[in-house]
């Protein structure tokens, strides 16, 4: 049977009277209120259990309160709205349960839950990851080192979210913020006690985890990315700096690699550790002096600066087996937000590092002692990040380095066109072809990537444009490849759809470059 995120709602709920649940937040008040209990809090019409109050919220496109009669019709005992939702509900006399108007109901949905719950977050150890590239990695490697310490966590992230022997794929970085309360309430039933979430910046801007504490949280990155949404990078920057700031964290780690890290260390409000993991001669706590990879491990000697009081010991070393530089300093984020921020033991996390396993990220499919071209998947999406597994991967390729890449539609169209750039100058071989065109028409995204690729090469020398079909882009560049090459797949990951036009198609880049090696090369 298949599970989603609606089937996850803890069982054990003691409920809240309504009055209870918005005292604090509700600018009015209804005698009708009295009797009504409260067993859980959602924003989605469509995810509605018998007992719970729908947070109807303005939309882009349409008002929440508009579907507040489907939620009601499926158990919902109170709306709780704005004035311009309590407006369009005045008129609905046939709506039967009572209108909560609040200042602003997005703020408030995610703190409703929590009351709702129990405060859950509160019984918990809480991880929090942020930055541009490699917030997935981090948060996996978090969670093994967690796992190895007996802490039985759980975790939110882009690739998975994971509860015991369930994994769900969701369709965003970040939850709603009542799914996150509900589902560290669940995680608490069934003896979890930490979580790890991935938290982007519209989980920040958009009050996801509003009310939340973490014990530990990192700041990555920041690069080219959302700027549909954020304008400029100071804005961008703005809405990653908050987690790292005391309305949210208690403790934060930061790496100092770029301009961003550095001016987030200058203004932290909270205890903090910095860390670099490109300069061995950075003004930095913990300074990475070596790194090595290939196909099995990274090991990486992490010192610790003599201002730092951070460190039990003077070096460590930890074997990562992810290939990639990148993974370097998600790696060092990991082991210092749970030895430095959690206090555990350092040979537990280390232990624990040494097992992850991240689905979609540098996710090798096939070797060349099988007589294969060595074939990667990796979800790397921004021009930095493609420019990273590139330049590694490059490494690794005696003969020629072929990358299947494109770019989501209906999000930021600046970067197409350094996309495109960075695979031109990274690669020899370039397919392009689709990742999620949504809405956009899939020839005007293509384009502006190629408009990128030209200024590499005007002649589009070895570049092949794959019209929609993803398959056949994968198939053909595995096919067109000898075992000295290397086939890198890229923009996807571990995500088992395509979007078009709203419609959800299954795809894996995982599955069907399988099925496209053992077609093409079959092991003997």
């Amino acid at each position: 049977m298949s599970i989603s995120v609606k089937d996850l709602r803890p069982s054990n709920v003691t409920p809240v009277p309504l009055s209870a649940l918005v005292d604090g937040w509700a600018l009015n008040s209804s005698p009708d209120w009295n009797g009504v209990e409260v067993y859980g809090v959602t924003v989605d019409s469509h995810d509605v259990a018998e007992g719970e109050v729908f947070v109807a919220i303005p939309g882009a496109r349409a008002h929440g309160a508009q579907f507040a009669s489907k939620a009601v019709k499926a158990g919902a005992v109170a709306v709780v709205t704005d004035r311009d939702g309590a407006e369009l509900l005045s008129s609905e006399v046939e709506l039967g349960v009572p209108v909560v108007e609040v200042a602003d109901p997005r703020a408030v949905a995610a703190p409703l839950a929590a009351r709702a719950y129990g405060n859950p977050a509160e019984r918990m150890k809480l991880v929090g990851v942020t930055g541009t590239n490699g917030k997935t990695t981090t948060s996996f490697a978090s969670f093994a080192a967690l796992e190895q310490a007996g802490e039985n966590p759980l975790i939110f992230c882009t690739a998975e979210i994971r509860l015991g022997d369930v994994s769900i794929y969701p369709e965003r970085t970040t939850m709603e913020g009542p799914v996150i309360q509900r589902i560290l309430a669940l995680g608490l039933e069934q003896g979890c006690r930490s979580a790890v979430i991935e938290v982007s910046a519209h989980a920040i801007s958009l009050h996801r985890i509003q009310g939340m504490k973490f014990d530990v949280v990192t700041f990555l990155n920041l690069q080219h990315d959302h700027l549909d949404y954020y304008h400029t990078m100071d804005n961008y920057f703005a809405a990653k700096a908050r987690l790292c700031s005391s309305e949210f964290t208690r403790r934060a780690v930061i790496c100092v690699d770029d301009q961003w890290g550095q001016r987030l260390a200058a203004q932290c409000d909270v205890p903090f550790v910095t860390y670099s993991a490109y300069d061995p001669q950075a003004k930095a706590d913990w300074t990475v002096l070596e790194k090595s990879w290939d196909l099995d491990t990274i090991s990486t000697d992490v010192v610790l600066a003599s201002q730092s009081a951070a460190a039990p010991s003077s070096s460590v070393k930890l074997s990562v087996p992810v290939p990639g530089e990148v993974n370097v300093q998600n790696a060092v984020a990991a082991y210092l937000m749970t030895t430095w921020g959690l206090g555990l033991s350092a040979d537990q996390v280390i232990a624990g590092i040494k097992r992850l396993s991240v689905p979609g990220r540098m996710t090798i499919m096939s070797t060349r002692d099988q007589r294969r071209p060595l074939v990667i998947v990796d979800f790397a999406h921004t021009p930095e990040a493609l420019e990273s597994v590139l330049r590694t991967v490059r490494e690794l390729t005696p003969g020629r380095l072929i990358v299947v890449f494109g770019t989501d539609g209906d999000r930021d169209a600046s970067k197409r066109p350094d996309v495109g750039r960075v695979a031109a100058e990274n690669a020899d071989i370039l397919w392009v072809t689709d990742e999620n065109p949504r809405y956009e028409d899939p020839v005007q995204v293509r384009g502006q990537l190629l408009e990128g690729i030209r200024k590499v090469r005007p002649e589009l020398k070895d570049v092949i444009e794959v019209i929609t079909c993803r398959r056949d882009a994968i198939r053909e560049a595995i096919r067109s490849a000898q075992v000295a090459d290397t086939v890198m797949i890229t923009g996807k990951g571990n995500e088992h759809y395509q979007e078009f036009n709203g419609v959800m198609h299954p795809f894996e880049d995982t599955i069907v470059s399988a099925e496209v090696l053992d077609a093409i090369f079959p092991l003997d």
